[in-house]
């Protein structure tokens, strides 16, 4: 008897499909926030290798000549590779690191994207009573689902993005 009442409660739910990697793609913010945090990655890129490279010389340079160096010459050397490989690997960390740059800029341009489309998706499913709302494109557990509940170009519309 439970069992049977699950059952019948579980019909009367309704559900409903999004594909985000389709709504990003015809929403131009999207596209220019990718391609900012892309030109910025390309530079902090660049100033993390310039001192990569700085540590590989100051390396290179120390092995060609440290069978002419001295005890304290040898360790002042071998202190400068170090320090600029540890350089090298702070500035991975302020750009690249969990709490760093690029984490920073892309939450603070694709947060005001994302927030709008959860509005979107759930103003559309209290109207239409779902109860809940599945990304399709995150949901690899999904084999197949009726497109007649995707709400993907309802969320583009309600956005203001026809398609």
């Amino acid at each position: 008897m439970l069992l049977m009442a699950w059952c019948l409660g579980a019909q009367a739910q309704r559900y409903a499909l999004i594909d985000m990697e389709y709504i990003l793609g015809n929403i131009p913010a999207y596209e220019r926030a990718n391609n900012q945090l892309s030109q910025d990655s390309k530079t902090w890129q660049a100033a993390v290798d310039k001192v990569t490279e700085e540590a590989k010389k100051l390396y290179k340079a120390y092995q060609s000549h440290v069978s002419t160096l001295n005890e304290p010459q040898r360790a002042a050397e071998e202190e400068k590779i170090v320090a600029k490989e540890k350089e090298a690997a702070e500035l991975r960390r302020q750009y690249f690191g969990p709490e760093g740059e690029f984490y920073k800029k892309r939450e603070s341009l694709l947060s005001p994207i994302n927030d709008e489309i959860y509005e979107a998706v759930k103003e559309i499913a209290n109207q239409r009573g779902y109860v809940m709302v599945i990304d399709r494109a995150s949901a690899q557990s999904i084999i197949y689902a009726s497109p007649t509940i995707d709400i993907s170009n309802e969320v583009l519309n309600k956005l203001g993005y026809s398609n």
